[in-house]
């Protein structure tokens, strides 16, 4: 079994950083200025996890705030960051071990692995090796990430590292793989494989085990309704099922690239036929699943003003956990923009030596300055997203403190900080996402119109008396004093000026364009229900911005839907919570190139417009589609308990979200003991009115009669971005992060409603 060390696929065998990584060193673990200790590191055979071990044994009672980390997956490694740039290694390492420092940054809520090696060399060493072997992960195909994951589960399987299988190490490699099978079943399979009569399963005899146990029965009748040249598809088969099946526009151009790109078989390929291995390959590429590849990139016009589009909003960013006690950290903001977010609140007080601070304020939450927070933002902003980032000041600091966060950040963010409208004279609406690309904007409290500041322009090139300037200042000091308002931070508001809400008439007669409430979620709900056609217009020429209860301390959500369908853009989530309405956050800002900004439908830009989302009056928002769904299949679930008995009864939920006469869930029978191929074949029947407001999510959960189902894994996208046909879902895990050899298998057929 030497050749399941590694599987040739993933292309580094005998490479050089890989074997650095097998033999590992020591690394000294950082986790706070005190606490900096010796650990061993090395990457396991699988090639897929690092283990860490201490240098004692760790007694009952040690409180062992690194006990969580002795395996690490390198599937959940989001970066590795070369010197002290991350908050713990600036906090607790000195300037001069700076070059032997290197951060792993985890996608999940796991805090971040800072590590300081003993030589500047052995740390670029790690941080080149750790990048080469997780990118090559990361870069694998779904095929080669699926032999990657069974056979490092062949690996664990094999207690006595002899590179055979006896039929005790076959049955715990089946639970493993996710798999309960009684004794019979191992024993058949066992003797099926065993051509050599040896009473173990080796070399080939494993191989012929995989396969079998990979075959996809569902596949194999696809395959089979349309290869019909001599058990192969010919192209023009190919063509007949892009077309008949998948509704593609296909041609035999098109087929013949798709069998360039995807047949693994070189005879094949040059006879310009497809096999079932390759008809597989090409269903398991990206571009070939249930995401409308054209919907990948940004797609969507972007020169509309800002107003019109629904914008990826975090609450609280600062927060790691809970509102009450949990840290604050830069890492939250980074991991918020990483995700597209591009609303991030800032919850500024009044710091020691003159400092500013974000924290929630009368809390237990950590404190972490507002110029790291800033330099973070900085750093991090345009990474996932070029399109313009919003900077929501929650400021409850003196005038002399605000002066300093208007210099950190017009120092920090320089000529990327919008301090004056686009374009010559006062404008009369927002600028596009397009012309504010790589730009910051301002959100908060503002001492006057900004109409003002060209009215004052204006008087000044009129010579304006003592006497008049004298009464302005007045007046202007007085109402800074009311206000406690630095001039300097009023004046970097530009576009977001918040402001109170007393009604719609009142903001349509009295407000300017760029003038915005902020609603808490019970006040907005209330007017998203009862006064929708009224708020879906106030928000066609305003901003408005949702934000989650007080009580929600445990940092919970609410759910987006019922805001984003009043035409809300800003609707804060807490970020750091995993949960169905991050899911639907995530479901919405899938696509349009991941950039945090959803182009609203025109029925929702139409000053005039009659859409009301709980009544549904008539109106070129009803386009009536009947979805049909048949749940046929999943792949490689994940175990949701690590207990070496724990196995999966998985079964598919289909929800759609959206206008409320869209909600609707149905579920699949729950399959018995298989995570690792389970089968329904059930069929799902939905009417949807208004698809352009409309979200699809398929979800996995572990079915439990005794008590809550087991959440294992969820895809969420928008309707109109569903590809029809054949298509294989991936999965994310509560977290958003992407499942690596999970899937679902789908069919799905959309059609005009009569």
């Amino acid at each position: 079994m030497d050749g399941l060390l590694f599987p040739a696929s993933s292309g580094l065998e005998g490479d050089p950083d890989l074997q650095f990584l097998l033999k590992g060193g020591d690394l000294l673990k950082v986790l706070s200025p005190s606490w900096k200790k010796t650990r061993y590191f090395r990457l396991q055979e699988d090639c897929k996890t690092m283990w860490r071990e201490s240098k004692k044994t760790f007694k009952k009672n040690d409180t062992c705030e690194d006990s969580d980390l002795f395996y690490i997956s390198l599937d959940d490694i989001s970066a590795v960051q070369m010197g002290r740039q991350s908050e713990g290694l600036k906090k607790n390492t000195e300037e001069q071990v700076e070059d032997r420092c290197f951060s792993i940054i985890f996608k999940s809520r796991r805090k971040n692995l800072d590590l300081v090696s003993s030589s500047e060399e052995e740390g670029k060493q790690w941080v080149k090796s750790l990048q080469k072997v997780v990118s090559n992960l990361n870069n694998l195909s779904r095929k080669q990430k699926t032999e990657h994951w069974i056979f490092s589960c062949l690996r664990k399987a094999d207690k006595n590292k002899d590179d055979n299988l006896s039929p005790s190490e076959v049955k715990s490699f089946m639970h493993l793989i996710n798999i309960e099978v009684d004794d019979e079943y191992v024993e058949m399979l066992f003797k099926k494989c065993d051509r050599s009569k040896s009473g173990t399963l080796a070399g080939e005899e494993i191989k012929h085990f995989y396969d079998l146990l990979t075959q996809r029965d569902e596949i194999d009748v696809i395959y089979g309704e349309y290869a019909k040249t001599t058990g192969f598809m010919s192209a023009q088969n190919l063509v007949d099922f892009l077309l008949k099946e998948q509704r593609e526009k296909a041609t035999l151009a098109d087929a013949h690239r798709i069998i360039e790109t995807y047949e693994p078989d070189e005879n094949a390929k040059e006879k310009k036929l497809l096999s079932k291995d390759g008809f597989l390959m090409y269903l398991n590429h990206p571009d070939a699943m249930i995401l409308n590849p054209d919907h990948k990139d940004v797609y969507q016009d972007m020169s509309q003003p800002l107003n019109h589009y629904f914008i990826s909003s975090s609450h609280n960013t600062y927060l790691m956990e809970d509102q009450l006690k949990g840290p604050s950290s830069t890492e939250a903001y980074i991991r918020a923009l990483q995700k597209g977010c591009r609303c991030v609140e800032l919850d500024c007080w009044d710091g020691s030596d003159n400092e500013p601070v974000i924290y929630h304020g009368y809390t237990l939450t950590s404190k972490i300055l507002f110029k790291d927070v800033i330099k973070a933002i900085s750093e991090h902003a345009f990474k996932t997203s070029q399109y313009p980032v919003i900077l929501s000041l929650e400021n409850h600091c003196s005038v002399e403190q605000q002066e300093v966060m208007a210099r950190h950040m017009s120092s920090i963010l320089g000529s990327a900080l919008i301090t004056s409208p686009l374009g010559d004279g006062m404008p009369t609406n927002f600028p596009s996402p397009e012309e504010l690309k790589g730009k910051f904007l301002i959100k908060g409290k503002r001492l006057n119109k900004l109409e003002d500041t060209f009215a004052e322009a204006a008087a000044d090139d009129n010579d304006v008396t003592e006497e008049e300037e004298s009464n302005d200042e007045d007046a202007q000091k007085e109402k800074n004093t009311k206000l406690k308002l630095a001039k300097e931070l009023s004046d970097m508001v530009i576009y977001f000026k918040s402001v109170h809400f007393h009604g719609f008439e009142d903001a349509q007669k009295n407000l300017s364009f760029y003038e915005m409430a902020s609603f808490k979620e019970g006040k907005a709900m209330k007017l998203a229900e009862e006064s929708a056609n009224a708020y879906v217009r106030h928000n066609v020429e305003k901003f408005s911005r949702i934000y989650p209860a007080g009580s929600r301390t445990d940092s919970s959500n609410y759910n987006p839907l019922p805001l984003w369908n009043a035409g809300c853009q800003i609707v804060a989530l807490n970020f750091q919570t995993p949960c169905t309405d991050m899911d639907m956050n995530q479901g919405r800002f899938l696509v349009n190139g991941k950039s945090g900004y959803i182009l609203k439908p025109a029925f929702m830009r139409d000053v005039a417009t009659e859409f009301d989302p709980i009544t549904l009056t008539r109106g070129d928002w009803l386009t009536h589609k009947t979805l049909h769904v048949m749940v046929i299949s999943a792949q490689q679930l994940p175990k949701v308990n690590q207990k070496k008995s724990s196995i999966v009864d998985p079964l598919v939920k289909v929800e759609i979200y959206g206008v409320p006469a869209d909600v609707a869930e149905k579920e699949t029978k729950p399959f018995d003991n298989n995570g690792f191929n389970p089968s329904w074949n059930e069929n799902f029947q939905f009417d949807v009115y208004v698809p352009e407001l409309a979200l699809v999510r398929f979800s996995i959960e572990d079915y439990d009669s005794s008590s809550d189902n087991d959440f294992v894994g969820q895809y969420t996208l928008p309707f109109n971005s569903l590809k029809m046909g054949y298509r294989h879902v991936p999965l994310f895990n509560k977290n958003g992060d992407l499942l690596p050899s999970a899937g679902l298998f789908v069919h799905i057929m959309v059609l005009d409603a009569e």
